[in-house]
């Protein structure tokens, strides 16, 4: 007799419900003979791999779901699915488990994990709107670990929880989201995570096991009570989902939002027999081909399309965007190549999951990666466009890097700043340049596991200065291109470590001390430490003046010859401009006329000089080069600007001039 039907719902969500009594299963297998349930209590030992018996299989219903009820069946309890099919038979893991067994993948069971009972203590958070954000890209595994003040990443993965061990640098830092790359399981241990296989479940390799968790339970409950939150019970972080619940929860009491990472381009690569891949066991089974939830053909990045033209496998990814929006309280996404998902006849898969998720979740932000031609079409809303509210785009990073390459050439060098004019304009056919995510570095372009090294962009002090990375030239080379990045419209983002000054490509393998970051350069004092200083009271600057959040540009000036470019920056309704002056020459112009578009008194808020070689006692650079608190601009008109002023420009400097100090705080 097979599995009971009760608690069955025709409605009945999909993946495993504990109901009172049990749990009802139901997985979707519309090709499969047959499907199975083998399940077992926590601390039994795994039954032999074979077919279990009749009362463990489940019942087909009409849309080629399999269900069924089992009493007993608890929070912990274990499970897999074992399909029947053309070309054979056995385990497959549940697609939509929410937790794996922590060893032994990917031949490991399910663990049935209900979806409420996580003690969170974010109430009062609300995400920055978008045009407030500043994001922080970083890998779990390689980003920070620490143990008694001794850095822990070699030869081991850093976890969900080690990032709590720099939750207030990055609040103190500037930065209000962190954006890590993929969190869910994927095989092997080492990878940028994109290679995704079992799209519900955390990493395994990210958590740790009950009998680690004891310092770590500690450092949670300090982080709580210094916000004044209750603790957290030991045995609630037993759970791994639980452990990357409490890295959001903690992220959002420390004023941090959290932007998932997630691929629904593609999935796997490789696949395992127990994955997802040829779920109903087809009989053909080649590489190639089709199968349940991908279509056939060459694939992408070594894994397999979805297919998007099915309702199910459509379902199944919003699905999981709205796991990790309700039960994780994740504040967006950042989509992976939505390119492919477009050329593989995804658009209308794209305008349904956005739909879906922006009625779910309003504040919810969602940026796409997306590089084809028609840039604009990824930000445009439905129906016309595929209604992501952002996307990652390369003008200013193309530009900027551009000229910091050939300002590296040296001062007889040319330099043309025209570009990187052109490059502060709002992209076109983008309806607001806060839809633009600007940045300088990511974890595509300064990755060190790339196959072909000739393509490994350098890091921007590498870039700024081969020879000495940490000479003057190259910090403040770098100051000025971290300083346009954020002073520039657009949803900044910076990358792991590009804040104080890190000049190696990164690795996924925490094997690789020379490409792990450096953080223990901020032990002392010197160029990464006084770059740390110089991003963030950067940051500050940009929370401090709505204009640089602002829609207002007029990129107004440049002049290629002097390696001098500045632009004019408003909020809308509200004014308060500001103007950016950023210099690539290697000589301070002492006395240089600049035009205004607006005369009056101009306080200067910002000068990147004032960073460089600090003295230890928390003072500025005794050097700078600047102009004293600020100008006045009474000059004659230039260059179609109803006034002008005679200005100190630092050599390789960034400035920022303001018609007030900022909001306070």
């Amino acid at each position: 007799m097979p599995a009971s039907q009760d608690h069955v719902a025709p409605d009945a969500p999909t993946g495993v419900d504990l109901v009172a009594g049990g749990a009802t299963f139901k997985v979707w297998a519309p090709t499969a003979d047959a499907v199975y349930l083998a399940w077992r209590t926590a601390g039994q030992p795994k039954p032999e791999a074979r077919r279990p018996g009749e009362e463990s299989r489940l019942v087909r219903d009409a849309n080629g779901h399999w269900t069924g009820f089992f009493p007993g069946v608890t929070d912990g309890s274990l499970y897999q699915f074992w399909t029947v099919g053309p070309a054979g038979e056995g385990y497959k893991r549940d697609p939509r488990a929410r937790e794996l067994e922590r060893n032994g993948y990917p031949e490991v069971d399910c663990v049935v994990r209900g979806p409420g009972d996580y003690p969170w203590h974010d109430d009062g958070f609300r995400p920055p709107v978008p045009n407030n954000l500043i994001l922080y890209q970083l890998h779990i595994g390689v980003f920070y670990a620490s143990r008694d003040g001794q850095d822990i990443r070699h030869g081991r993965v850093s976890k969900f929880l080690d990032v709590l061990g720099r939750l207030e640098y990055l609040a103190e830092l500037g930065v209000n989201a962190i954006q890590p790359l993929p969190v869910v399981e994927w095989q092997g241990m080492l990878s940028r995570g994109y290679n995704n296989t079992d799209f519900f479940s955390p990493e395994t390799d990210y958590t740790l096991s009950p009998t680690e968790l004891g310092p770590y339970v500690e450092q949670v409950n300090e982080l709580l009570r210094r916000k004044g939150c209750s603790e957290l019970k030991a045995e609630v972080l037993h759970s791994q989902v639980h452990q990357l619940k409490a890295l959001i929860d903690l992220c959002h009491v420390y004023g941090l939002a959290v932007i998932l990472d997630v691929v629904y381009n593609h999935a796997g690569g490789p696949f395992d027999g127990e994955s997802l891949r040829f779920f109903d066991r087809p009989l053909n089974h080649e590489w190639w081909d089709p199968d349940t939830y991908f279509i056939g053909g060459d694939g992408w990045a070594g894994g397999r399309i979805f297919d998007y033209h099915n309702s199910e496998v459509r379902q199944f990814l919003v699905d999981n965007a709205r796991l990790f929006l309700d039960e994780f309280h994740a504040d967006g996404f950042r989509y992976d190549e939505v390119s492919v998902i477009r050329n593989n006849d995804g658009s209308g898969f794209c305008r349904e999951l956005t739909t879906a998720l922006r009625a779910q979740k309003p504040g919810a932000l969602h940026v796409a990666e997306y590089w084809n031609d028609d840039r604009a079409t990824a930000v445009l809303p439905v129906p016309w466009g595929l209604g992501f509210d952002a996307a990652l785009h390369d003008g200013l990073r193309k530009t900027v890097r551009g000229a910091l390459a050939a300002a590296a050439g040296g001062q007889s060098a040319f330099v043309d700043l025209d570009p990187v004019r052109g490059a502060l304009q709002r992209p076109a056919g983008f309806p607001a340049s806060w839809q633009a995510v600007v940045h300088l570095e990511n974890h595509d372009l300064v990755d060190g596991d790339r196959d072909d090294p000739s393509k490994i962009e350098p890091r921007i002090p590498a870039l700024a200065h081969w020879d000495d990375r940490r000479d003057w030239l190259a910090r403040s080379r770098s100051r000025v291109a971290t300083g346009l990045l954020l002073t520039a419209p657009g949803i900044p983002m910076l990358f792991m470590g590009e804040e104080f000054l890190e000049d190696k490509p990164w690795h996924n393998d925490p094997h690789r001390d020379d490409l792990l970051i450096h953080w223990a350069g901020l032990d002392a004092p010197g160029p990464m430490r006084d770059f740390l200083r110089f991003t963030r009271e950067l940051c500050r600057l940009r929370r401090h003046h709505p204009a640089l959040r602002g829609e207002g540009l007029n990129a107004y000036f440049n002049h290629n010859a002097d390696r001098v470019l500045a632009f004019q920056r408003w909020a809308e309704g509200v004014g308060r401009d500001v103007i950016v002056v950023a210099s690539l020459h290697e000589t301070t112009h002492w006395s240089y006329p600049l035009p205004f578009p607006v005369g009056g008194f101009w306080h200067e808020v910002f000068n990147s000089d004032a960073y460089d070689s600090l003295p230890e006692d928390g003072s500025y650079n005794p050097n700078t080069a600047g102009n004293t608190g600020g100008v006045t601009v009474d000059g004659p008109p230039l260059q179609g600007c109803v006034a002008s002023a005679r200005i100190v420009i630092p050599a390789n400097g960034l400035l920022v001039f303001a018609r007030d100090l900022g909001d306070p705080g």
